[in-house]
């Protein structure tokens, strides 16, 4: 258990950052972060993969998404703070725990703006051949490495342009497809069920992988209650995004999924080549809406560079505070980490540079090390919710402003399914390997992470 003064400090660790994350930020930044790169490209392979059955996977996953996000909002609602998961993860298991999921945490937000940035650059190289990919990663990594290191509320700014246009573009998107479904779109006739007659073609395993691919598609929803804690009213924040996490969902994703298996059919080259969307626009030979849909890929994937940028910073910045980390990391001027963004967009670049340099090994080891974080992450968060939450109930009742369904059946399901996903990555050859690389890094962290506090106990 950490100790009193820890618990103490911790809640005070954002003393020094501003607050000018506007609540309409926020807000957007919750809607728009459901809707990333994973759906937009990332759910092509689990199409391809489980077919129809597609959306019973993105069903399940959601649901487990749903409590997971219930049980961070309400920690997060009772102690706002920028190390968010990891905050709460060293006030109820112990400095240890913190140090673990803090840490891998950030590790796989500074390799996802590396993939994201190599992703983007691969769409404007498209539109301008001759043109280096190598260059463009640069020249997002200096944009969105700038803008985090300007006052928070250009963060803000930035992300709530982005997400307006995500949540426009696939909301268009659905209405579209509704209406061709319906076979009242122009130049259209109804499918009827005709691409839904094989509903689970790849049986019970493809299904499994679909469900897997699905699972990692939802990361990068935690981003919103690190940011509440640089809002204006931080546990209004996290409530109101909490509160609307499940028709997001349901209809962002699991509707998006059953617009795209009942429009096309889904061993359809184009779904894995061009991505779920583009291929189901260019299928209703809506002009120009599959370049413009690539528009919104790419918009996507600049949005997720620059709030993974942001959030890899104040986790650092938060580890730090809490005495877990080089301390220049904590150094804050003009209300922002600023040495924290700069390691954290350096080490982005470094991935970009290792895949060029080194694509068949290290890179490849190190997509392998941060496959299964997120799930990680996910049982440190569910864990903290079992110990948090009778705590504060006892001490500060009032602090429950957000309180997790059915308690603690539901947080004990959600374990179960977590631990469900391990079993079935340790089943399929091309998870398994990230399921033994993810669990020696945090194997590795925990270790370092129980000396560090040993070493602090003693000191």
């Amino acid at each position: 258990m950490p100790s009193t003064s820890t618990q103490e400090t911790s809640p005070q660790a954002d003393a020094s950052l501003s607050h000018g994350l506007k609540q309409r930020h926020l807000s957007m930044i919750a809607l728009g972060g459901v809707i990333g790169a994973g759906l937009f490209v990332g759910s092509g392979a689990g199409i391809a993969a489980a077919g129809p059955s597609i959306i019973i996977a993105y069903v399940l996953s959601g649901l487990l998404v749903m409590l997971v996000m219930r049980m961070l909002g309400e920690m997060s609602a009772a102690y706002p703070s920028s190390g968010s998961f990891s905050a709460h993860a060293e006030r109820a298991i112990g400095p240890w725990a913190g140090f673990t999921a803090g840490w891998a945490f950030w590790v796989l937000l500074c390799t996802a703006v590396g993939l994201e940035g190599i992703g983007a650059a691969k769409i404007v190289s498209g539109w301008l051949p001759g043109t280096p990919e190598w260059a463009w990663v640069a020249l997002f990594m200096v944009v969105f490495c700038a803008t985090n290191l300007a006052a928070v509320k250009n963060f803000g700014e930035f992300e709530f342009w982005f997400a307006a246009l995500k949540v426009l573009a696939i909301s268009l998107f659905l209405v579209l497809g509704v209406l061709a479904i319906l076979g009242v779109l122009p130049g259209t006739d109804a499918p009827g069920t005709s691409n839904l007659s094989d509903f689970m073609p790849g049986g019970g395993e493809g299904l499994v992988i679909g469900l897997l691919a699905s699972v990692f598609a939802y990361g990068g929803l935690e981003t919103v209650t690190i940011a509440a804690a640089e809002s204006e009213d931080p546990v209004r924040g996290v409530a109101s995004a909490v509160r609307t996490a499940m028709w997001r969902i349901a209809l962002f994703y699991v509707g998006s999924m059953a617009v795209v298996v009942t429009l096309v059919p889904w061993d359809s080259k184009e779904v894995v080549e061009k991505g779920p969307y583009v291929a189901t626009l260019d299928h209703l030979g809506i002009p120009g809406a599959g370049q413009l849909m690539n528009v919104v890929v790419l918009v996507a994937l600049l949005s997720a560079m620059n709030a993974n940028i942001y959030g890899a910073s104040r986790i650092a910045y938060s580890l730090v505070e809490r005495g877990q980390g080089p301390k220049a990391l904590g150094r804050v001027s003009g209300g922002v980490p600023r040495i924290a963004v700069l390691a954290s967009s350096v080490f982005g670049f470094l991935c970009v540079l290792l895949s060029y340099w080194r694509p068949d090994d290290v890179f490849t080891w190190l997509l392998n090390m941060i496959g299964a974080v997120i799930l990680v992450v996910w049982i440190f968060i569910a864990v903290s919710q079992l110990r948090l939450r009778r705590r504060v109930e006892r001490e500060a009742p009032e602090k429950l402003v957000v309180r997790m369904w059915a308690f603690p059946v539901l947080t004990w399901v959600a374990l179960a399914g977590m631990a469900a996903i391990f079993v079935l990555m340790a089943r399929e050859p091309d998870t398994r390997v990230q399921l033994y690389s993810t669990g020696a890094m945090t194997l590795v962290l925990a270790v370092v992470g129980y000396v560090w506090q040993r070493a602090r106990a003693r000191d």
